[in-house]
């Protein structure tokens, strides 16, 4: 794995939570790492490119939203620092996305630069922090795509479920796609197993078959299932403001400093 001392520091890094199932934790993981990642000092912007705005709406009221990502994407009046949005921690940044970005793929048909345009857009805005995370949606189209060509590294979010794999080869052949063409310099940062429950035989059983798959790739940290993370974004808070003693601020925290010693 390519280190990112190797690729110059912290500033600038780019890492997209990416898996085209949904139900996975994967905004979850996307809000949680960044305010992470921001308690451990770090300056954190978290870009939510889903449509649906989950992440948005955890840290903004809907009403505050008079830009998105889909403006800046589209909009070439639009700078990249009118569509940041200041959250309750001083070290998080969020540049949010409402539903209209639905319409970024049929607007960009027959454009040459389709893939490129989120990279483009936040050329100079990612060196004003040291770590950039994506939240994105649950498919492989166009957004995503922005996503992983605008990135250094993807972390994949998987549910030790019955289907848990299904769907992984696509994902694996995306990111292989990325790497020979527009992005040589994306790397797979790790696997993370989230809403496991460690009760079950099933959960223990697929979380063994996952490490078997991706080996030294899966996170040591493994997500638990829990209510507290559950709720936690129904009253716009991160798990280490809503539940700080939790087993979800633990383990988060625990995955934060991994990411931190891969990077």
């Amino acid at each position: 794995m390519q280190k990112l001392s190797t690729i110059g520091g912290f500033a600038g890094m780019v890492i997209s939570i990416t898996n085209q199932k949904g139900g996975v934790g994967k905004t979850t993981t996307a809000i949680n790492l960044s305010a992470a990642l921001a308690l451990a000092g770090k300056k954190v912007l978290l870009i939510d490119i889903d449509p649906q705005g989950n992440s948005s709406i955890s840290f903004l009221n809907q009403q505050v939203i008079n830009l998105s990502v889909y403006d800046l994407l589209t909009e070439t009046n639009i700078q990249p620092l009118d569509v940041v949005y200041k959250t309750a921690n001083p070290n998080l940044d969020v540049v949010p996305s409402r539903i209209n970005l639905a319409k970024f793929e049929s607007k960009l048909i027959g454009e040459f630069d389709a893939p490129f345009r989120l990279k483009d857009r936040l050329e100079g805005l990612v060196k004003l922090y040291d770590i950039v995370v994506i939240d994105t949606p649950p498919t492989l189209g166009l957004i995503t795509v922005n996503a992983l060509v605008a990135s250094n590294f993807v972390i994949i979010p998987i549910q030790p479920s019955y289907f848990a794999l299904e769907g992984t080869d696509d994902l694996l052949e995306t990111i292989e796609k990325i790497k020979s063409r527009p992005n040589p310099n994306l790397h797979i940062l790790g696997v993370l197993i989230t809403l496991m429950d460690k009760r079950t035989t099933l959960g223990r059983d697929i979380n063994d078959q996952i490490r078997t798959v991706f080996g030294e790739k899966v996170f040591e940290t493994v997500i638990s299932k829990s209510i507290r993370l559950e709720e936690s974004p129904a009253y716009k808070e991160t798990i280490f403001s809503f539940a700080p003693n939790s087993s979800g601020a633990i383990e988060y925290n625990h995955l934060c400093e991994e990411v931190l010693k891969r990077v």
